[in-house]
């Protein structure tokens, strides 16, 4: 039950490949730089079934055309799933949903947008708190807040759960920005994340991993520092 972390992009997104078969995985999170994700694959010698995001913005979706177009010149298809709530970060609407997220932190924030791919295909599906992905040990949880469809990834087998930018080591994610929620994203840290086992690792969307007992312990339950 292997997860590989690989750090992309300019905004170090933490991008996971998680196997689900001898020769199969999901990725969560493909921020940037398709071709070193296609390489670290290549090297594990795991095909993709599918994508699946944490939530919709760009620095954690970039890389996923570059994933789709090369496995489809192998012959194999990669779905790609995301909470409906953020599908409007996808597809044709993606540059524009994304520009005006970026644009609210000034030059910084649009200087960081313009290192993406922003062309982001559709969803092929979407996943509701609850679902499992495909047949595997990953459970949907519907955290929003940092965005509407915001959600982590709960596996109990690996003790694991992946919170792309609700929760970080010793911070939570921002929402000053027009979708963002800060009590929702209070509620869903304390009410789903903090309540699993303590020994359950945790994977975030970008910065050092940590557990559910050292966040409970430790975190401040503040967002500032916290990437977009």
């Amino acid at each position: 039950m292997l997860i590989d972390r690989v750090i992309v992009g300019s905004l170090h997104t933490n991008a996971y490949i998680v196997s689900i078969g001898k020769k199969e995985c999901i990725i969560i999170d493909p921020g940037d730089e398709s071709d070193t994700l296609v390489k670290r694959l290549e090297a594990m010698n795991l095909i993709p079934l599918a994508i699946v995001f944490t939530h919709g913005h760009i620095d954690h979706t970039s890389a996923t055309q570059g994933i789709i177009d090369y496995y489809a010149g192998r012959g194999h298809h990669v779905s790609v799933g995301i909470h409906e709530a953020d599908a409007q970060f996808l597809g044709p609407n993606a540059d524009a949903a994304n520009y005006a997220l970026f644009e609210v932190f000034g030059a910084p924030g649009l200087d960081a947008y313009k290192t993406y791919n922003r062309a982001v295909p559709e969803a092929e599906f979407y996943f509701s708190d609850g679902d499992t992905v495909l047949d595997s040990d990953i459970t949907v949880m519907h955290t929003p807040g940092h965005s509407a469809g915001s959600t982590c990834f709960y596996s109990e087998p690996r003790e694991a759960v992946f919170t792309g930018d609700t929760l970080f080591f010793n911070t939570i994610g921002r929402s000053d920005f027009p979708s963002g929620e800060p009590e929702l994203v209070h509620q869903a840290v304390t009410e789903r994340i903090f309540t699993l086992p303590q020994n359950t690792r945790v994977f975030p969307g970008h910065g050092p991993l940590s557990s559910v007992e050292r966040e409970v312990r430790n975190n401040p339950m503040e967002s500032e520092g916290a990437t977009i």
